[in-house]
């Protein structure tokens, strides 16, 4: 598997949860580069929430400046 540098599914899943934990994953703005994000990408949404399930302290670490 990739690093996580290199895995577009880390990136994204830690864009997603960072707009989360600020409560804005519903505005405008989210919307507008997540789908960017995914479609640069080459991921879904899906995929970014399997991602997050399965590495949930990863990503909040990343989230917080931990790793």
């Amino acid at each position: 598997m990739a690093t996580k540098k290199k895995n577009p599914l880390f990136g994204a899943a830690v864009l997603k949860r960072s707009f989360q934990l600020r409560g804005e994953e519903a505005g405008p703005g989210f919307q507008f580069v997540y789908e960017g994000v995914l479609r640069d990408l080459g991921v879904t949404d899906e995929d970014v929430e399997r991602y997050l399930a399965d590495h949930r302290s990863e990503i909040e670490d990343a989230v917080r400046g931990k790793r």
